[in-house]
């Protein structure tokens, strides 16, 4: 199931959300502008390096831009294509706003941010010895999953699903789309070599919970968890394939 929208109207103009946003793109774009092996080295630049923020191997002066603890922060920024970009900038459009109207625009700030944070901490504690740069906002995101999980369970996410020849669009409950979101990572996570560059899916894990650890504290005092679905869930809007 690949989200694709949602049915939460929010109440505030989401700016920081749009301004993440803006700053990932950009940032690709001057990735992008260096050329491939320049734009390789700004990864190892700016990605936050388990090894180097842990002190198990020495950097090259040359490649020591920002101090190793502003890496969890430069790398959530940077991406490593195109689709890496755009699937996480989906994710951030769909679910960040919500997040953002539950606690307002400089809370939730500092919410993405610590979300991100939690999630570089967690793949780096795991593997500290790895000198694979970790780059992409997909833990900061993470972090946004976990909290949405919580505020808005049963909320109806507008999913693309596509099993083999078949696919349609279908509404189906938060709880459902996040909660197979999460035990996809778990799965994924527990098979995946640890030191072997791909996916850092401790990472989502890490933000994810993250997310639902914070959220109680920086959403709104007024705003309830769990709140109610605002339409019905499980319809099929649209179906396409040789039998649809």
């Amino acid at each position: 199931m690949f989200p694709i929208s949602d049915d939460n109207p929010s109440h505030i103009r989401p700016y920081v959300t749009y301004v993440f946003i803006a700053l990932c793109v950009v940032a690709f774009i001057w990735q992008v502008s260096l050329g491939e092996e320049a734009g390789e080295v700004a990864i190892y630049r700016l990605g936050m390096i388990p090894a180097r923020l842990f002190g198990f191997s020495e950097t090259n002066p040359e490649l020591a831009t920002v101090p190793a603890w502003a890496t969890i922060f430069t790398s959530m920024f940077m991406h490593g294509g195109l689709m890496h970009l755009g699937g996480n900038m989906l994710f951030l459009w769909i679910f960040g706003d919500n997040v953002e109207d539950s606690m307002g625009h400089f809370r939730f700030a500092a919410f993405y941010l610590l979300c991100g944070a939690a999630a570089a901490l967690t793949q780096g504690f795991l593997n500290t010895d790895s000198t694979i740069p970790m780059v992409g906002a997909s833990g900061a995101i993470s972090g946004i999953l976990g909290a949405y999980l919580l505020l808005h369970p049963r909320a109806t996410i507008k999913v693309f699903i596509w099993l083999g020849i078949i696919f349609w669009i279908a509404n189906v409950p938060a709880m459902l789309v996040l909660g197979f979101w999460f035990v996809g990572q778990l799965f994924n996570a527990a098979m995946a070599p640890a030191d072997v560059p791909g996916i850092a899916f401790w990472a989502h894990i890490g933000g994810f919970v993250a997310g639902m650890v914070l959220i109680p504290v920086f959403k709104d005092k007024y705003l309830e968890l769990f709140q109610a679905a605002r339409s019905k869930p499980f319809e099929i809007e649209r179906r396409k394939g040789p039998w649809g």
